[in-house]
């Protein structure tokens, strides 16, 4: 078996959580990839194939991701491209995608009877005017930029008006995105495997505030409308990637990618949305209520 391992090393604790983890697999006889970049810092560590990323995750079996969500997403579109599972090790904060602490890391061991344990993503695709496509694990943020006082935002769905809003922005994600901005801009937290294309919106000067669930099927276009001189930003999964100006559009629809997430620890989504989120009630079984 072979696995590519993806760092980040701006997290706390990543390098020993890396080197933990390569000794874990090296025991059990598995093949470890890296990219070229990180030679100067785990050369010495005799089990690691040094190469290029892309091509280290065509060759690869699996992807371990050792970070934060947010470092998952970065590899996200690499390893969906590849049709390649991702495992995530947790050294961030929340994590709701990595399946792994530190304190679980023995269960590497097992690493290769693991395969039926795949969560299965759908992904967005968001494509400008002009033909830029980009893909998304989480979410395509649309949202006013600090020159734009105001900012409207029309939502269609397969050319039927939805929501004519005026509002500091719109987010539109799917279920494994709903645990982030979305969740935060006041939208429901949805189970991972589901498929829909959640749309919420950021502050609206609305009484009816209301996220809205969109089939997978659906073809949404977002068109802005602002002062002239003024702008809004689009971000995929937290990447700023078009500036908007005075009737854009942009389409958004399901990915043709999927992510699969492998989780060998056996945690149910639900399990870390009570571990991870439910802080007010941390310690308590539950037993009595």
């Amino acid at each position: 078996m072979k696995v590519y391992i993806y760092p980040n090393l701006k997290k706390n604790n990543c390098e020993q959580y890396t080197r933990e983890a390569c000794a874990i697999l090296a025991e059990s006889g598995t093949e470890l990839l890296m990219d070229m970049s990180y030679q100067h810092i785990f050369g010495d560590i005799s089990s690691i194939e040094f190469s290029d990323q892309a091509e280290s995750i065509k060759r690869c079996d699996l992807v371990i991701v050792i970070g934060g969500d947010g470092t998952i997403l970065k590899c996200a579109i690499a390893a969906a491209s590849e049709k390649k599972p991702i495992l995530g090790i947790n050294c961030g904060r929340l994590g709701f995608m990595a399946s792994l602490e530190r304190e679980d890391l023995g269960l590497l061991r097992s690493i290769k009877e693991c395969g039926s344990t795949l969560s299965r993503r759908m992904m967005l695709k968001i494509t400008s005017e002009d033909g830029q496509v980009f893909h998304a694990l989480n979410d395509a943020v649309f949202s006013k930029a600090d020159d734009c006082k105001i900012a409207d935002f029309k939502v269609e769905k397969n050319g039927m008006t939805i929501s004519y809003l005026r509002a500091d922005g719109v987010i539109f994600s799917t279920a494994t995105g709903s645990t982030a901005y979305s969740m935060s801009a006041g939208g429901p937290i949805i189970e991972p495997e589901m498929q829909c294309i959640e749309f919420t919106q950021m502050c609206p000067h609305s009484l009816f505030a209301r996220t809205i669930l969109l089939s997978p099927d659906s073809k949404v276009t977002v068109s802005l409308h602002c002062a002239e001189n003024s702008h809004a930003f689009v971000n995929v999964d937290g990447n700023t990637v078009l500036k908007l100006t005075d009737k854009a559009k942009i389409t958004i629809e399901r990915s043709e990618l999927m992510l699969d997430i492998m989780d060998i620890k056996g945690n149910s989504f639900f399990g870390s949305v009570n571990d991870k989120l439910m802080q007010p009630l941390k310690g308590s079984t539950g037993e009595n209520i």
